[in-house]
């Protein structure tokens, strides 16, 4: 069974997930969730979650920033949007449509760049990490909760074996932490900042890299 993601295959899936996301995962996700916004809110701005969902974590941000919320989903962006218009969330300052892959804002953009459970959905996951650095600022600070494989052992080889269900299902299962050490080492302007773990069982974490200003943005 094949185990390459498709964006198509994603966003159908996660469509497909829409009318039960909150119910499955939000529980689940409780603890990253807050620990994702925490850390943003360590800088505060210009916010961007990529991958926002229905929206879940959009109440649990300050007033004091402004937040832009993108997703592949329509259907899972409808409901971020009727939770906005519900709690009258006035700080969201964009709800769109939009792919991690390539993100329709200029370099720059943002003061942090929140990736909540995304990077392990996404067919191409360094192209993702690139987008991100590209749209954070010099001084601001990429932020990542994601599911971490093992990469080695009996836990690893069940990783790999699950990858052609999980897939479908429109995540990753094998995806070892070494894969954000190797991409962040090959750019001169991302530094790894914090790495822990996360409940439940320590299977997810949470990853923060700061982007850092070069020559290039000092001229």
């Amino acid at each position: 069974m094949a185990t390459q993601m498709s964006t198509i295959g994603v966003t159908r899936a996660y469509d497909r997930w829409a009318p039960i996301y909150d119910l499955v995962f939000g529980a689940v996700f409780r603890r990253g969730r807050s620990a994702a916004i925490d850390a943003a809110e360590r800088i505060g701005g210009r916010i961007i979650e990529v991958g926002v969902g229905t929206g879940i974590s959009l109440p649990q941000y300050s007033r004091a920033n402004r937040i832009v919320a993108v997703d592949l989903s329509d259907p899972m962006l409808d409901k971020a949007r009727e939770r906005v218009r519900k709690l009258g969330l006035s700080h969201v300052e964009q709800i769109a449509v939009g792919d991690a892959e390539a993100l329709n804002y200029v370099a720059n953009a943002f003061d942090v760049v929140v990736a909540q459970y995304v990077v392990t959905a996404v067919p191409n996951p360094e192209r993702a990490l690139d987008e991100f650095a590209r749209i954070c600022r010099p001084g601001g600070e990429i932020v990542i909760t994601t599911r971490e494989g093992a990469g080695k052992g009996l836990r690893g080889r069940i990783e790999k074996a699950l990858m052609p269900i999980t897939s479908r299902l429109g995540f990753r299962t094998e995806f070892p932490f070494e894969r954000y050490t190797d991409w962040a080492a090959g750019r001169g302007d991302i530094r790894l900042v914090e790495h822990r773990p996360l409940p439940p069982l320590g299977h997810f974490s949470l990853i923060r890299f700061a982007k850092i200003a070069t020559s290039n943005d000092r001229a």
